[in-house]
């Protein structure tokens, strides 16, 4: 869960290094450094804290080497200092190495290092990987590029269990990079008389909008003028360059005061690229989809695998493909899914959703749905990335970078696309009538307009004006019933990870089944009613906490069926279907929690021990 980026070129190679670190930060941040391949040797900076702190502190302007690594780093071995930073250089300051990803067996590989007289100055498990380099470079005896430098890494590779995106200088190759990925995300931008390496495109989308996705257990020799791929035995291969039409200004604030209200008011031009062209004359179309009717009505189950905010997602599905295709639908948390050995069968469909596409755990459960005879589909904002390289299938989201460590604009696409499919399979089932399918068509074409109805001046001083009154509190609640207990958990996930406020969502129907206890006089119950059948019912959950002194926030699309004046605050938005409603209810809690954590003074952007693509199990 960190953050990489490479350069050789013909310019200077610190301000291209520090501005990728930069547009990488949210990907990690809790230190940074840089590596320079200066005339004889190679110049190590790096500090604790942010970006900005290896700027400011270690005088990096005055490094002249036109080719150079960085990294920006999400602690997993040993605590934030400058010894556990990377870059990490060998004994003999030969190599230096970033690295992405975690080395699982680093203990048993720093022992049989340290009695060949390698000795460690970090508590990292990446300090293996620059050591084990220079043992086999000198152990081969060849000092050549591909048969001396190139092996040394691929033999160095062999031995490395884990996960590892990684990046290598080696001092006696001047305007070389050499580079390896495994379950870790590594992409390559094609210059003129210049390469960029990353571990996410965003990062040097500004440069070319040429890249090479690296696979699993393949090497790049990244020199000025060429790059040259190999696999693990030093067979070269030919590999086609990508074109990425991202917009490179999508990955900037473009005057917002942070990415995530950026994002958040993204979500309109979001969902409406995500919609696209899928509708023709009331039908929809997964062209790139070649499931029958035929396959469909093969299946005795459907999992969704996800985590965090795309498992929520996932709910939401859940509830849609259910009601209008009639097949069971099961939601599992990608970090649990292999553990407890799921039925999976030729006649399982598994659904897996990752926003970048490089989620480690929701990877691992998609390999072993696929090597026991289920079809994958996978679901992604990232074109190229692993997940969709792996699946059987893949359809994307259209939201652009995602930068903001917390989720917003990747969800509502998330759940806009799920409800695509969901009619999608309807259609073919022939499960549920075109009167309703068209209702629902409808309602789904009318999202964007109705999110910036939500988004409109009034409604953000309400949200405002609610977190002024909120913000101190210590515990908060969540509730609702149906698809409004799904998106009740996004919300309550969102206010936890921005605003560090512990928060609870709850089936309100649970509330009286042991939460109730922790209700007392001023502690704050956020409700979801959109669903005009369970309305009635949740206000009686809710009448349950104001009787024991609640502050209630209601979030509703029903005014008709609740007295507005009954609570504290009342947001109101759009009416939809209750299908989706999840995409507009959750638009409010986004808000709120957004503001919440500036009233609070903390950086929305990359709350604390988080990182935005999680590429560790």
């Amino acid at each position: 869960m960190c953050g990489i980026v490479g350069y050789v070129g013909e310019k200077k190679a610190t301000p291209i290094l520090i501005n990728g670190l930069l547009r990488l930060e949210y990907r990690g941040y809790d230190s940074a450094g840089i590596a320079v391949l200066e005339k004889d040797h190679i110049d190590v900076r790096k500090d604790i804290g942010r970006v900005k702190n290896l700027q400011e502190n270690n005088h990096v302007e005055e490094l002249s080497g036109t080719t150079g690594i960085a990294h920006t780093r999400w602690a997993t071995h040993g605590k934030p200092s400058k010894e556990n930073s990377h870059p990490h250089l060998d004994n003999s300051k030969n190599f230096a190495v970033v690295h992405n990803g975690i080395i699982e067996n680093y203990s048993e590989l720093r022992e049989f290092l340290t009695k060949q007289g390698y000795t460690f100055y970090s508590q990292t498990d990446t300090e293996v990987i620059p050591n084990l380099i220079h043992y086999y470079y000198h152990k081969n005896g060849d000092t050549s590029l591909v048969n001396g430098f190139l092996r040394a890494v691929t033999d160095t590779c062999k031995v490395l269990k884990g996960s590892y995106a990684i990046e290598v200088l080696n001092k006696d190759f001047p305007n070389t990079v050499i580079v390896v990925r495994k379950d870790s995300p590594l992409v390559i931008a094609k210059g003129d008389k210049e390469n960029y390496i990353a571990s996410d495109i965003p990062a040097i989308l500004s440069y070319s909008k040429d890249f090479y996705l690296l696979e699993d257990n393949e090497f790049a020799i990244i020199t000025t003028d060429e790059i040259h791929f190999y696999d693990a035995d030093l067979h070269e291969h030919e590999k086609h360059v990508k074109s990425i039409e991202w917009d490179a200004s999508a990955s900037e604030k473009d005057g917002y005061e942070d990415y995530m209200l950026k994002e958040i008011f993204e979500q309109p031009k979001a969902i409406r690229e995500t919609i696209g062209t899928r509708f023709q004359d009331y039908i929809c179309r997964f062209e790139e989809l070649p499931f029958t009717k035929e396959y469909l009505q093969s299946l005795t189950q459907i999992y969704i695998v996800a985590c965090g905010t795309a498992m929520h997602a996932g709910l939401v599905a859940k509830n849609m493909i259910e009601k209008l295709c009639h097949i069971p639908v099961t939601v599992d948390i990608a970090s649990e899914f292999r553990y407890r050995n799921p039925l999976i069968t030729s006649h399982t469909l598994c659904i897996y959703i990752s926003q970048s596409g490089e989620t480690a755990d929701t990877i691992a459960a998609l390999k072993l749905a696929k090597a026991q005879g289920a079809k994958t589909l996978a679901i992604s904002n990232v074109i190229g990335s692993s997940i969709t390289r792996e699946a059987d299938y893949s359809i994307y989201t259209h939201a652009g970078p995602e930068i903001a460590v917390a989720s917003t604009k990747a969800y509502t696409a998330q759940v806009t696309l799920l409800s695509l499919l969901g009619i999608y399979f309807a259609q073919l089932l022939e499960t549920s009538t075109k009167e309703d399918l068209s209702v629902l068509q409808n309602a789904i074409l009318a999202l964007p307009n109705q999110i910036a109805e939500v988004l409109k001046e009034e409604n953000l001083h309400i949200l405002q004006n609610i977190a002024k009154k909120i913000y101190q509190e210590k515990d908060m609640f969540f509730l609702g019933r149906g698809v409004d207990y799904c998106v009740a958990l996004e919300g309550s996930l969102k206010l936890k990870e921005i605003s560090y406020i512990h928060s609870e969502a709850y089936a309100a129907g649970e509330l009286k089944h042991g939460p109730i206890a922790l209700i007392e006089s001023g502690v704050t119950v956020i409700s979801i009613l959109t669903d005009k059948a369970l309305t009635p019912k949740t206000v009686s959950n809710i009448q349950e906490v104001i009787t024991r002194g609640a502050k209630t926030v209601v979030i509703t699309n029903d005014e008709e069926n609740i007295d507005m004046n009954h609570y504290d605050f009342v947001v109101t938005i759009p009416k939809t279907s209750s299908y989706v409603s999840p995409i507009l209810s959750v638009i409010p809690m986004q808000l709120l929690s957004y503001y919440i954590a500036k009233e609070k003074g903390l950086d929305v952007d990359k709350p604390r021990n988080l990182a935005k693509s999680v590429t560790v199990e």
